[in-house]
């Protein structure tokens, strides 16, 4: 049986398109590319930046009317170098540190926080 990462793609919903932009784009210093609603259901997308031939998972940010964001029971983690530094721009970026860089032994080290929608993320590194 061929071994396969569990995650293929991430969503994560909001409710102000330019305000969860801008959040993602400050605290992790990325741009990202309009992505083509593929329902013709009016969803608004942003995808982040991705390469599909390396370890892990890319996702989008989704606006779509009838699904509100927060509240979900899934956190998504963000892989970072040192999550410190993704965690020292969080609140200028007008989301809450829920959780500082704390150890989880040998995985590493994890933050968690909310981002401008109400939507807990978590932040993992090594260092």
């Amino acid at each position: 049986m061929e071994m396969k990462n569990p995650v293929g793609w991430f969503e994560i919903y909001v409710d102000d398109m330019d305000r969860a932009s801008e959040f993602y784009k400050s605290v992790f210093n990325v741009s990202f590319e309009p992505l083509a609603d593929p329902t013709n259901e009016n969803f608004k997308m942003m995808m982040f930046p991705s390469c599909m031939d390396t370890y892990g998972a890319s996702g989008a940010l989704v606006e779509v009317g009838d699904v509100k964001a927060g509240g979900n029971s899934t956190i998504v983690y963000f892989s970072c170098d040192d999550c410190a530094v993704e965690e020292s721009r969080i609140e200028a970026a007008g989301g809450k540190v829920e959780r500082s860089k704390m150890s989880i032994g040998e995985h590493g080290f994890i933050v968690l926080a909310f981002d401008t929608e109400g939507n807990m993320i978590g932040l993992h590194s090594m260092q």
